[in-house]
């Protein structure tokens, strides 16, 4: 048994998980869904129906639960803040990522023209394409593609120098891909956006739960992700630095705030969900080291990093034997997320997906989870898409082992 899977406390992460306790078709529900959404720490629901039960309000009231609301929020960006390594007034909360993209990149076209240009990238979510290219078309702008590599599953670089040039505006760079899980350069390509004087927003979506992250490190302008994927509630969060989002203008009601970080946040927030924040970030910093919450952070994702890595390395290896897999993902020398997309041959993805639930209460899921550029370009659509496992902090060895006999058995 590997070292790191023996000292890791999985059984004591697993109490802290009432979803774990459910039962499917007699057996304990395996969850293997986590890059579709983590299951909620019990510390963060408490949270969450704390709020609810003392009575929410809206902002800027003069009694006390309008001022405890303040309170809440203000606490959340500062947890945000010590985990991705940002100043809390640069802490913007949505119903989602997808939304908050939507919404800064029509606040950001405001100052592009005709002749701009936009660089995506062939192996992201959707979410950080279709933002850009929806201004893009709206304006005539150019976009241009950093090309993703159908081998190696890794983007090339070769040709930055071409793609980023003097009229860039804005590159968007996902910094882990939640089909295959492929961890990018983004600082690389970061650095060359920068020798332009172009914007650069990087999708964390995927990352956070699983890699420390300093966006400053990574020189975004704009970090997006979302506290569902790290065992909080359905809220979407943008980091973005202060100079780029005090020019924002973003569309608004005439009397809401004019200042940051308030003045992306239409409408009234989910203050019970922004409650459930902040005790998401500290089930990391509970299992880490140091003197501050953030140095916290950064020691339990780490811990984390280590223990899913040597559980996906198992179940890689295992899949990896079989004549009947294919698997999908970069070579050793890539850093990855514990995300395994594969298929297997003479099965849809969905029926093994069925099967698994069905026959042994394993969830995992099946499709293109909006990598459909790179679906396309691997041509896995036209079977059904991929078959995705991704692991959490709560999943164990035996659950890995029971994974793979599952498979066998198909």
């Amino acid at each position: 048994m590997n070292q790191n899977l023996v000292t890791f406390p999985v059984e004591t992460i697993r109490e802290q998980f009432p979803a774990l306790k459910r039962q499917c078709n007699g057996k304990s529900a395996v969850y293997f869904d986590g890059p579709g959404g983590s299951q909620v720490v019990q510390s963060s629901i408490e949270a969450i129906t704390s709020y609810m039960r003392n009575g929410g309000a809206n902002l800027h009231g003069a009694f006390p639960s309008s001022v405890e609301t303040e309170h809440t929020i203000e606490e959340a960006r500062k947890a945000v803040g010590d985990l991705l390594g940002v100043k809390d007034k640069e802490v913007a909360f949505g119903a989602n990522m997808t939304t908050l993209a939507f919404s800064i990149a029509r606040a950001l076209a405001k100052g592009w023209k005709q002749g701009d240009e936009i660089v995506v990238t062939e192996l992201d979510h959707r979410a950080n394409v279709d933002p850009w290219i929806t201004v893009a078309n709206d304006l005539g702008l150019k976009i241009r593609w950093i090309k993703v590599d159908p081998q190696s599953l890794t983007l090339q670089y070769d040709e930055l120098h071409e793609l980023i040039n003097e009229n860039t505006k804005l590159v968007a760079i996902g910094l882990a891909s939640n089909a295959v899980g492929t961890i990018n350069d983004v600082a690389k390509i970061a650095t060359k956006a920068k020798e332009v004087g172009a914007l650069v927003a990087v999708d964390a979506v995927h990352a956070v739960p699983h890699i420390p992250i300093n966006r400053d490190s990574l020189q975004a302008d704009i970090l997006l992700c979302s506290a569902y994927k790290f065992f909080g509630p359905h809220i979407g969060i943008a980091a973005i630095k202060s100079d780029v989002f005090e020019s924002l203008e973003p569309y608004k009601l005439v009397p809401a705030p004019s200042y940051i970080p308030d003045k992306l946040e239409t409408g009234t927030q989910n203050h019970e969900g922004i409650a459930g924040i902040r005790p998401a970030i500290e089930f990391f910093a509970n299992l880490g080291d140091g003197t501050s919450r953030r140095d916290k952070i950064i020691s339990g994702i780490e811990r984390v990093e280590v223990y899913e890595n040597s559980l996906a390395s198992k179940i890689r290896g295992e899949l990896a034997s079989l004549n009947k897999v294919t698997l999908y993902q970069a070579d050793s020398s890539v850093p990855k997320t514990p995300t395994i997309a594969f298929q297997v041959k003479g099965i849809t993805p969905e029926e093994v997906c069925r099967k698994l639930s069905d026959q042994s209460a394993i969830f995992i899921a099946s499709g293109d989870f909006y990598a459909t550029t790179l679906a396309n370009k691997l041509g896995i659509n036209k079977s059904g898409g991929w078959i995705r496992a991704g692991l959490a902090p709560y999943n164990t060895e035996k659950e890995a082992n029971h994974f793979i006999e599952a498979i066998k058995q198909l």
